[in-house]
């Protein structure tokens, strides 16, 4: 990867090869099943149409699933990690469904082994969604290198293809009377073997693969009956966030192509050999059927997969992708022209060509997965292994549901019909779906990948900045800079008067949301205007256009503004806010930067000169950052107030409570007090969070000598990590909003919400929680309706 990878990215090969019997477990047991299944046909009678609904239903619900088992693993709080207990979990269901799955008798007749068989497929395909998910999750995470990934999956899909190497020869078993007896016979019993023993290789990840513990991790979201019963609404959301990434939008469709449109046409394979290569004789095709599979697995294993390994490192994971694809194009073409009858083993020098199709596929696209998820957590803060993992498994199962229904389908379009002699033109038509489809699929999914466009230095970029954004998190101050823990100390013997608010507890959902409609259609006093679009970060300059368009919403529901900014365009706020008849408190932005410093403050004097300024506020938070000294922002405030003499505009700096409190000069320096106050950040739970918010508005009026006091921040994010006992959700930031508005207005408080709108951009610098505040969303949407 680069001189600066740290060895944690290198995983064991110990770690790759236990997650490799894990693979070899999710391969093996629907590749048995894929085997197993032509018996359903050929020995119980079952029709193409209902083993097409055998085939769909069961898959169908297992996509389904994916989503709700990666929202429980990634947020699964236990000693044992987010992962291991699922897996092992997983492994015993799968194990006992596929074991009885396969105990039916002929004598019970049709429709009963029909039931029969999709009940424990359901409960089959259950465990493999409670094992497959965390599973394909371990994965995901096991490391941060971005060769490393492609590595692992190489190696996992190495052991993993044994499952197609072997499978094959169940065919071989299931119709030879000397292992087990008839057909049926073998197969009940075969499914005993396969399932214990696959059972007992899927857990082999869960005893061996390390993970930490999580069970003080309070970012995580609490898994109750009620955050299940949300979690649909957050799937939703997540399935949104990731497809707004476009290289995930153009893994998950290519790989739906390749891998579903060969899984349309997969069954035909045994039914080629034997009705077109040997004319309709099963047991004159012997071993062919079998070494179709066997064959072309064994290429897979130790020719496709380390050409494809090796390509990645040095033409790029989407060149690799597109050779890769290239070449299976030419083996289909091949096997159209060496299935040959007479010369059956024709087609085994078409077998390289086409392996690189299916083999190269999962080795990449699951490396291409862990990549995303990377971007995934720069753009949301979160890290969601087996929520995007479930959501690109879920279009492969998805797709492979519905593959089950297209065989049965193409099969009676071409009039083909097992166990039985068929046309000429039904054989034809079978072996051109065969060739052709997946010719079709693979065509458009490489010039979907034609402009894929993360490589390797853009990985590196985005690793680069998570390990910074990691860094800040891991700093003394929490994520937006606002230190926790001052309230305790500040607040001892403090005597508040009495307040009896609204008692929202018993209050469901839906009345808290009428009552904060209700709250914010009678006006606030005050909010603070986010004025950056998605897409934008502070350094862009803002267009009138959006200024007006953002503030046509507001204005309705507030009397007063706050800006904190006069240069880049911030300084249209006050203007226009002043054209809607609002009332502004008006910030000059300082930092570290002099120069800027200087044009700031110049903006807001030319600002307050001409009228558009109600309450000057030189700076924000400049003392919590450090970003200059207090001397300077005693300099810089005492410099506005003598610009402004004479115009009875109040010159004041903002901070939190705390600081004012630690620094007498700053009360000395503001005409007005103005503080942010933040509950959140200081762990509060929700219950609690007004009693803090009154707390720190009384340490300030013992420190503020009669002065007013405006509260110019607080608020409640409805999305992110939390904070001790703060938990950031839409319900906790409606109370939260209802609550404080109550209070201000019954104490004739002027108290300012923070925010307006969702800022994307503060997703680098505070993670996911940082962009949440607003009342309405990036797109301009009220969150709470």
């Amino acid at each position: 990867m680069s001189k600066n990878q740290t060895k944690s990215s290198k995983v064991p090969m110990g770690q790759k090869i236990a997650f490799g019997f894990g693979m070899l477990a999710n391969q093996m047991f629907p590749a048995a099943m894929g085997i197993f299944m032509v018996v359903l046909i050929q020995d119980y009678g079952l029709s193409t149409l209902m083993w097409g609904v055998l085939f769909f239903i069961p898959r169908l619900f297992d996509s389904f699933t994916d989503p709700i088992m990666g929202f429980i693993s990634d947020n699964t709080r236990s000693i044992w990690g987010r992962r291991r207990q699922y897996v092992l979990l997983g492994a015993l269901i799968m194990g006992i469904g596929f074991s009885l799955l396969w105990q039916m008798y002929k004598e019970d007749g049709v429709d009963y082994n029909f039931v029969y068989f999709l009940i424990w497929s359901l409960v089959f395909y259950l465990g493999l969604t409670i094992f497959s998910v965390p599973y394909v999750a371990m994965g995901y995470e096991m490391s941060d290198d971005f060769h490393e990934r492609t590595n692992i999956m190489a190696i996992a899909q190495s052991i993993g293809q044994w499952a197609w190497v072997i499978a094959p020869w169940f065919w071989v078993v299931m119709y030879d009377d000397s292992w087990f007896g008839t057909t049926t016979e073998t197969t009940r019993s075969l499914g005993i073997w396969v399932g214990v023993i696959c059972a007992l290789l899927a857990m082999i990840p869960a005893f061996f693969i390390k993970s930490k513990s999580t069970i003080d991790d309070e970012s995580l979201t609490p898994l109750t009956l009620k955050t299940l019963g949300g979690s649909l609404k957050q799937i939703l959301e997540n399935f949104k966030e990731a497809f707004k990434i476009p290289v995930f939008r153009k893994l998950c469709y290519s790989t739906f192509l390749i891998f579903n449109a060969f899984n349309v046409v997969a069954g035909f394979s045994f039914f080629i050999v034997v009705y077109y290569l040997f004319n309709g004789d099963a047991g004159a095709a012997g071993l062919w059927p079998t070494l179709l599979g066997s064959v072309g697995a064994l290429a897979t294993t130790f020719l496709v997969i380390p050409i494809v390994a090796q390509l990645s490192k040095s033409v790029g994971k989407k060149n690799a992708f597109l050779i890769s694809q290239g070449i299976s194009i030419l083996g289909y073409i091949m096997l159209w022209f060496l299935f040959i009858p007479g010369k059956p083993y024709m087609f085994l020098f078409a077998l390289p060509f086409f392996s690189f199709g299916i083999g190269s596929l999962f080795t990449l696209m699951m490396s291409m997965t862990s990549d995303v998820i990377d971007i995934d957590e720069l753009n949301t803060g979160k890290r969601r292994e087996g929520v995007f993992g479930a959501i690109y498994w879920l279009m492969v199962k998805f797709g492979f549901a519905f593959a089950g229904l297209a065989t049965g389908a193409i099969m009676s379009l071409v009039g083909f019909v097992p166990d039985t002699v068929n046309t000429e033109a039904s054989i034809t038509g079978i072996r051109l779906f065969y060739s052709g489809l997946p010719i079709v699929g693979t065509l458009v999914a490489m010039w979907i990948m034609r402009n894929y466009d993360h490589s390797e230095e853009k990985a590196l970029k985005v690793s680069a900045e998570l390990a910074e954004r990691k860094q800040l998190k891991n700093a003394p101050k929490t994520s937006s800079g606002y230190e926790a823990g001052n309230l305790i100390s500040l607040a001892n013997n403090l005597t508040l008067k009495e307040y009896e608010g609204a008692d929202l507890s018993n209050l469901s959902e839906t009345e808290i949301t009428a009552l904060f409609s209700k709250t914010l259609d009678s006006k606030l006093k005050g909010l603070c205007f986010s004025p950056y679009v998605d897409g934008q970060n502070a350094n862009d300059v803002l267009s009138e256009s959006q200024v007006i368009r953002r503030m046509d919403i507001i204005s309705p529901y507030t009397t007063s503004i706050r800006s904190f900014s006069c240069t880049n365009g911030n300084e249209l706020i006050p203007q226009i806010a002043k054209q809607k008849g609002l009332k502004t408190i008006v910030g000059a932005w300082i930092g570290k930067d002099k120069k800027r410093n200087e044009k700031e403050i110049e903006g807001l004097i030319r600002l307050a000169k001409t009228g558009f300024v109600d309450i000057a506020a030189v700076g924000n938070e400049v003392l919590l950052r450090g970003d200059v000294s207090e001397e300077q922002v005693i300099e810089y405030v005492n410099y506005v107030k003598n610009e402004l003499k004479g115009l009875n505009i109040p010159v004041c700096y903002v901070d939190t409570y705390y600081e004012y409190s630690k620094r007498p000069n700053l009360e000395k320096i503001s005409d007005i007090i103005l503080i942010n106050c933040y509950p959140f950040w200081e762990g509060a739970n929700i219950d609690n969070s007004l009693l803090q918010l009154r707390q720190m508005y009384a340490i300030t009026q013992k420190i503020a000598n009669g002065k007013e006091i405006i509260i110019t921040e607080t608020g409640w994010p409805s999305q992110g990590e939390a904070v001790k006992n703060a938990n950031s959700t839409k319900l906790n930031a409606m109370k939260y909003f209802i609550q404080t508005q109550q209070w201000a207005k019954s104490e004739n408080i002027e108290m300012y919400h923070f925010s307006s709108f969702d800022e994307s951009w503060k997703v680098n610098v505070e993670g996911e929680v940082g962009a949440r505040w607003g009342l309405w969303d990036k797109d301009e949407n009220l969150k709470y309706n």
